[in-house]
């Protein structure tokens, strides 16, 4: 076991931050018309910049890339305007903040987009997806063609490029949970027969290029990716868990980029095979999303005990802004209101109080 403390410096490619606490992408759906950051959310992120590390809510690359109504882009020039005074916020707070880029693939909906979803065959994920007039089935989406995944690889580049002229200390490219590069990992929701799918070689291609074009655009040392090895989230499933990963971790390891952070959704077994495969930063995320606890002080540990460089903390970083300073000195964790998740305004958004310490 290491001796390494959740509260030490880590150095993060060109950053340093003050402690080993990341706060995880979380969807708020709290993003103004047309995608744009807002002032609430400048206010958000500003509150919780004790992180040594803030990774923003999913941000969609491209209209096509947007999963849920509500959330923000990175797509357009408006769009990388409205996230500076975001940026600014954070770092006069003496915060450092990475986007989440985030195409949605096959999670989405007409009504949302207003085109047809596309993924990397024709194959619908399983459940209700989020749309403006409420919960409806997840649509068949159209498969792309070959020509065609290029521009979607390249996007995630292109809205990196966006993320670092906004002020981003960098991105995180969302390879987990079931949307568009977890999906071409996946072997049921890709039944391609061309290099994007198959064997693992070539499953794991899509992430590759994705990653590839945002390095080309903002250089390693900007660029992380969060992934769900063996997760089952919208209906995806994985075959050859370890070699699908230990794959792409080579592949990662090549470009040389600035983090993985994964989640715990394999047997931690699996999951220290990984560890031992991955040479550069881990960000590990020890407790499923929206499963039944969240992140708490010991899971952090156990992780770090394990090789994990930085925890992410998810919910609990929504009821306590001041996240960091409660695990500290070990003042109780406030609860979250899981209704204010998404129902938009300030409330069960900026409402949450710092903890109010007595001499």
């Amino acid at each position: 076991m290491t001796s390494t403390n959740l509260f030490q410096r880590y150095d993060l490619g060109e950053l340093t931050l003050p402690n080993r606490v990341v706060m995880a992408p979380m969807t708020r759906v709290r993003a103004a018309a047309g995608g744009l950051a807002t002032p609430s959310m400048a206010t958000y992120y500003a509150q919780r910049a004790s992180a040594g590390l803030i990774v923003s809510e999913g941000v969609q690359p491209s209209l096509i890339g947007q999963s849920n109504p509500g959330t923000p882009g990175l797509h357009t020039d408006e769009q990388q305007a409205s996230w500076r005074p975001v940026t600014d916020a954070v770092h006069a707070n003496g915060g450092r903040i990475f986007a989440q880029l985030m195409h949605g693939g096959r999670v989405s909906h007409p009504d949302t987009t207003g085109t047809r979803p596309v993924g990397p065959s024709a194959v619908a994920a399983v459940g209700d997806v989020f749309t403006p007039t409420g919960p409806q089935p997840a649509p068949v989406p159209r498969a792309l063609e070959t020509s065609e995944v290029p521009e979607h690889a390249r996007s995630y580049g292109d809205a990196a490029r966006r993320a670092v002229a906004a002020g981003f200390d960098g991105v995180e490219l969302h390879g987990a949970n079931g949307y568009l590069i977890s999906q071409f990992l996946s072997s049921n929701a890709n039944l391609r027969t061309d290099r994007y799918g198959g064997s693992v070689a070539h499953r794991i291609r899509f992430a590759v290029e994705a990653v590839s074009a945002t390095v080309e655009a903002v250089g390693a040392a900007r660029t992380g990716i969060r992934l769900s090895p063996g997760g089952t989230f919208w209906g995806v499933e994985e075959t050859e868990v370890a070699e699908l990963y230990t794959a792409l971790l080579g592949e990662l390891a090549r470009l040389e980029v600035a983090y993985v952070h994964i989640e715990a959704t394999t047997d931690e077994e699996v999951l220290l095979e990984l560890r031992r495969a991955w040479p550069g930063t881990l960000v590990m995320n020890p407790v499923l999303p929206m499963g039944p606890k969240q992140t708490g002080r010991s899971d952090a540990d156990h992780w770090l005990g394990l090789g994990a460089d930085l925890i992410s903390f998810g919910r609990a970083f929504i009821a306590n802004p001041d996240l960091v300073e409660r695990l500290r000195t070990g003042v109780p964790v406030a609860p979250v209101d899981e209704a204010t998740y998404y129902q938009g305004g300030d409330a069960g958004y900026l409402t949450y109080p710092a903890y109010q310490y007595t001499a």
